[in-house]
């Protein structure tokens, strides 16, 4: 312990690069599953189809139907299809294998967040300050979970903060220039990962021209189109012959569907962010934040932008404010360091302050974790998984006790890209009949029952279509998992009891 203290006092980078990749190794490990809806059936599903000579869901425009064309963003998905692909070609197949090299690159590439937050706060105060940010970045205890997963609203916080960085250090007269270009084809890239950081882009242009550095922000500016033209208008040309093609779709869908999702009020993120940090230091943080939007406006304005816009927007997903989490973090202990220091009153009470941050470290260290080693969409996964013991499966059933139609499995895991059918209670099984019945292929030779509510009856009335089905097992839910399936029943978490149709065997695998 002692020579961690010492080291801390030489070289507190070092400690705080350490902790960074221990706390993702350890989540690399054991977080398994996958976290969300898309950071799996947006990135992995349809990259991993592609490898296996499959589209899903047909996001490739040679397979779509006319009518019901599609534009998809396939900069950071194309980027995992050639990750994956590589990996099978050599001879690495076993899908929990392959997540937990994803999950590892994932979680190398966002120490990258870590090292320049510490290195932006360090230019900007001081080393004290620069180490708690540091730590921060690094085993918050929700961000080694989110760094090992497929989320873009993660994966594209490296590009943002290195962009940043590049504004914030010293640059000779002569490469200014040059460094706001760079800096701009960056996060141009960013862009290329998840569209809404245009916002935080925006924002650094707006500060520099408020700071009257106008030739930088013309720079920055031609970067950033540079890098768009090159990365999201190439690929969609590649794609769909039309520059810009999956923006435009995926503008048109948002607006359309604004209030399809999850609708919450204009306060729910400040709501979110103070719980994140934990009060009352993310009452500190965030008040510390709101201090600095003079003084430090080229970070201030981006976030403030990012985060106002989205506070705006009806549909709120706690993943959406994640890319600019680290800045308020950064900004936020700035400000509050810099108010403590001159405020009499807290001068005055240091202990409560003190008091305040072993309170957080030690529920944060508490949740860390339990978080970085929740096995996350268990029941999905192993039942997948559980699967590959079979061989040519060709059909399953979905039975769900909900009134719509929204269960998907992993069939990546699986490695079979079965069809799938869905049961609910607005679809009953009676109404697949002319569809199973005239082509053997959609016959299901294992259904699937999600949850155990009316679970007697559901597997009666299946019965009655199917009378030769037969109990395989039942997977149950991670405890994290559970929790918030209890928390908010709308979290799709629900155990599996797995039935296997015997008029129609799939062969088993020896």
């Amino acid at each position: 312990m002692d020579k961690i203290f010492k080291l801390w006092k030489e070289n507190p980078l070092k400690v705080i690069i350490w902790l960074a990749v221990i706390s993702r190794l350890i989540a690399a490990i054991f977080s398994k599953g996958f976290g969300m809806h898309d950071d799996h059936f947006l990135i992995i599903e349809p990259a991993q189809s592609w490898v296996d000579g499959f589209d899903h869901d047909d996001w490739l425009p040679w397979n779509q139907a006319e009518g019901e064309e599609r534009a998809y963003n396939f900069f950071y998905v194309g980027i995992m299809y050639l990750v994956l692909l590589f990996m099978k070609t050599a001879g690495i197949t076993n899908a929990q294998t392959v997540m937990f090299i994803v999950r590892i690159l994932h979680g190398a590439f966002s120490i990258l967040t870590v090292y320049y937050g510490y290195k932006i706060t360090l230019k900007l105060s001081n080393q004290k300050t620069a180490g708690t940010v540091g730590l921060l970045l690094a085993v918050l205890w929700l961000i080694p979970f989110v760094s090992v997963r497929n989320l873009v609203e993660v994966v594209c916080i490296p590009f943002l903060m290195y962009s940043t960085w590049l504004f914030i250090k010293e640059t000779s007269a002569k490469k200014i220039l040059l460094t706001a270009f760079i800096s701009g084809f960056i996060i141009g890239i960013a862009f290329s990962v998840r569209y809404q950081t245009v916002l935080y882009a925006g924002g650094i242009g707006l500060s520099l021209l408020i700071l009257k550095r106008w030739k930088e922000a013309f720079i920055y500016g031609a970067g950033y189109f540079t890098s768009l033209l090159l990365i999201q208008g190439g690929l969609d040309v590649i794609m769909y012959g039309t520059p810009f093609m999956a923006l435009h779709d995926y503008a048109e869908y948002n607006i359309i569907h604004s209030r399809d999702y999850f609708i919450s009020p204009w306060y729910n993120y400040f709501l979110l962010i103070l719980g994140i940090l934990i009060p009352p230091v993310s009452i500190f943080i965030f008040f510390g934040f709101l201090r600095t939007w003079k003084k430090y406006v080229l970070i201030f304005l981006p976030t403030i932008i990012f985060f106002a816009f989205h506070s705006y927007v009806p549909n709120k997903q706690e993943r959406f404010i994640l890319p600019i989490l680290s800045f308020i973090i950064i900004l936020g202990l700035i400000g509050w360091n810099e108010f403590q220091a001159k405020s009499t009153f807290w001068q005055k009470h240091q202990k409560f302050i003190r008091g305040s941050w072993v309170f957080f470290w030690v529920l944060n260290v508490l949740v860390l974790a339990i978080i970085s080693t929740t096995y996350s969409k268990k029941a999905r996964v192993e039942a997948m998984m559980y699967l590959t013991r079979y061989d040519n499966i060709q059909s399953i059933m979905y039975n769900s006790y909900r009134a719509y139609s929204n269960v998907m499995c992993p069939r990546s895991y699986l490695g079979e890209w079965v069809k799938e059918q869905s049961i609910t209670s607005d679809l009953p099984v009676e109404k697949l009949k002319d569809r199973v019945f005239t082509d053997e292929n959609y016959i299901p030779r294992f259904i699937l029952f999600f949850e155990d509510v009316d679970l007697e009856k559901r597997i009666a009335d299946t019965k009655e279509m199917f009378p030769n089905i037969v109990f395989e097992k039942k997977f149950e839910p991670g405890f994290i998992d559970q929790l918030v399936h209890w928390l908010n029943p709308i979290n799709a978490n629900e155990s599996i009891t797995m039935y296997r149709n015997t008029d129609l065997i799939p062969e088993k695998i020896d």
